[in-house]
């Protein structure tokens, strides 16, 4: 039951100086809630005063000595008042190239990181659909704090929104033949995934507190996020923790290692990683400074695992055989996802280097490749090559294997372009518009800016609602099929399309084939 009291005013300076990610515009009121994991102080937003915040709650203990890598352990509860007012520290990570479209000054990070922020705009006896937001960022950095994710806007259409952090990079993917688990002996690993099945775990366990529905929750995430968000459907390990589930630009189909097969190139790279940082065991790496295990990982490429734990088997494979958790589905992708990520200066530097990279590349496929991707503009058929590489063909195939499935599937085109031409509808471009945070991230937003947003984040809250994402008065999105393959466009006008793209699925389908 939610048990809230509001008290004193806290003004805008006192604010500043305990938040270095949000600028408050307003004054707002401390908020009092009782759970049975402890007494909690939050905030009513800035933006909104009817939505409360909390931040900062610890959903599992703190992974540092000897729970370096281990799996998740669920936190208990605390003595006296939590004062849930600013973000935990983000998970450790290093910055993104200084210059590069996402750099940004690094946050404070820490090892002790595994904490959970909670919007809520519930009324008293209200149990409201719950959205869980998994952040993006390669599985190496990003953290639940980005202004981008703040809930506001979409708790006050209805749901209680969730964001996370989770480990990353080698705290959160490193896979060493001598990490045990305790139970059965067996190499462990997947940390990071094991922290995001922690964090539902203590949704399902503690939401109804905060005004939440536990037996209707939806995960959604963008790029790694995504990645996250498939892993978790692949996972028996996170079964029936979650009833709707929304990928935006990326999913997990791409071959991991194997970590119980012998000699494998994964635990080949963590006995590299040991030698590079002097220890001469594992215990000698649990015993080095945090700083120094991130320090020592540059150049290596930790990565899940098929570890025959949270991941029984490759996820393509789980898949196609059906064994995975099946619930409806929202998938999509940006119109221009390379401009973001350096597709740019890929672009060869005449027709004649292209035409040779097309021949080495795709063989005899090289003529459908030049029919898809023609040589006469070498920067567009680049871009949209790696696009398609990158989310095209794997988004649909995502989409498709669930079409076949008793839960529908939905799939979207983002291809607004929020910068102008330059960067098109970029890598996670949808984000600020499926949360309706334009306002909170772009001072002067234009009007077309905002409505996009308000339309688009009805969608996402019409999904979280009943898995069918349909909002009143907005064009219909109709369910995909794999002979119409119907989607949406969403653009300043919002679109119903069938056939995205033709061929380009086909075509990669073609290589993946290949391949194998």
């Amino acid at each position: 039951m939610l048990n809230i009291r509001i008290s004193q005013k806290v003004s805008k300076n006192l604010l500043a100086s305990i938040s270095l990610l949000f600028s408050f515009t307003c004054v707002a009121d401390i908020v009092k809630l009782d759970t049975s994991q402890g007494k909690l102080e939050g905030l009513t937003s800035a933006e909104n005063s009817d939505v409360r915040v909390f931040k900062g709650i610890p959903y599992a203990k703190a992974p540092v000595g000897n729970r370096r890598w281990s799996h998740a352990e669920a936190a208990g509860s605390w003595q006296g008042t939590l004062l849930a007012t600013q973000f935990s520290p983000s998970c450790m990570q290093r910055p993104y190239p200084e210059g590069s479209f996402f750099s940004k000054p690094n946050p404070p990070t820490s090892e002790d990181c595994l904490y959970l922020n909670v919007w809520s705009g519930a009324k008293a006896g209200e149990k409201l659909p719950v959205m869980v937001w998994i952040h993006g960022g390669a599985l190496t950095r990003g953290s639940g704090a980005n202004k981008a994710y703040d809930g506001t806007g979409l708790a006050a259409k209805g749901v209680i929104l969730v964001s996370i952090n989770y480990r990353l990079d080698i705290f959160g993917y490193f896979s060493h033949p001598e990490l045990q688990g305790a139970e059965t002996g067996k190499q462990i690993a997947n940390f990071g995934t094991s922290d995001q099945i922690a964090a539902l775990e203590w949704v399902r366990k503690y939401i109804e507190e905060y005004g939440g529905d536990p037996d209707n929750v939806t995960i959604f995430g963008e790029s790694a996020g995504s990645f996250s968000v498939h892993h978790l459907m692949a996972s028996e390990a996170a079964k029936g923790l979650f009833h709707r589930a929304i990928g935006q630009s990326g999913s997990s189909f791409r071959p991991m290692g194997d970590i119980r097969q012998t000699d494998n190139p994964t635990n080949s790279m963590a006995i590299k990683y040991q030698k590079k940082s002097g220890a001469s065991s594992l215990e000698d790496l649990k015993k080095m400074d945090g700083g120094d295990v991130l320090a020592n990982a540059a150049g290596f490429n930790f990565r899940p695992v098929v570890d025959g734990d949270i991941f029984k088997d490759q996820i393509f494979d789980l898949f196609q055989a059906g064994k995975y958790n099946s619930v409806p589905l929202m998938v999509g992708f940006n119109a221009d996802e390379g401009t973001s990520l350096g597709a740019g200066s890929r672009v060869p530097k005449d027709k004649e280097a292209y035409l040779e990279m097309a021949e080495k590349r795709y063989g005899d496929l090289m003529p459908e490749y030049l029919a898809l991707y023609p040589a006469d503009d070498l920067h567009r058929s680049t871009l949209n090559a790696f696009r398609d590489h990158f989310v095209t063909w794997d988004m649909q195939s995502w989409a498709m294997m669930m079409a076949q499935t008793n839960n529908d599937a939905y799939l979207y085109y983002f291809t607004f372009q929020p910068l102008g031409d330059k960067w098109g509808a970029y890598h996670a471009a949808e984000i600020v518009y499926a949360f309706d945070n334009v306002k909170l991230v772009r001072a002067n937003a234009e009007k077309n800016h905002l409505a996009l947003a308000d339309r688009m984040s009805d969608y996402w809250v019409s999904f979280a609602r009943s898995g069918v994402p349909n909002p009143k008065g907005l064009p219909e999105w109709p369910a995909y099929t794999k002979d119409k393959r119907d989607y949406i466009e969403f653009n300043e006008k919002i679109v119903p399309q069938q056939n995205l793209l033709p061929g380009v699925w086909e075509f990669h389908e073609k290589l993946r084939r290949q391949s194998h």
